[in-house]
């Protein structure tokens, strides 16, 4: 998912430093969820094996249901990058999140 492996002496305070028997072996730096998103899309195109736009409607639902619980949406231009890999507009991913958040609030 693009994290990068550093000596535990290039780690910053929001790193994650793994230990082995009380020593720092190695740091590991997540990145952003938007450098991220990216990733994410193109491991899903392996998955399904094509592009994502020529996916079905259920399949882009699906999509965007597990794109939401990784918080795909919550970074800047989130909406705008899926709906692009998804080959649909903006309008179709506010309607399959407010029909998800519908259907979870019956």
């Amino acid at each position: 998912m693009g994290a990068e492996l550093l000596v535990p002496e290039q780690a910053r305070a929001d790193d994650v430093v793994l230990a082995w028997e009380g020593e720092d072996v190695i740091a590991v730096r997540l990145p952003q969820l938007s450098e991220s998103l990216g990733h994410i899309l193109a491991a899903m195109e392996r998955r399904h094996g094509k592009p994502l736009a020529e996916l079905d409607r259920r399949a882009k639902q699906e999509a965007v249901r597990s794109l939401e619980a990784r918080g795909a949406f919550s970074v800047r231009h989130g909406v705008e990058t899926v709906a692009s890999a998804l080959g649909v507009s903006r309008f179709t991913i506010y309607n399959y999140l407010n029909r998800e958040n519908a259907a979870k609030a019956e």
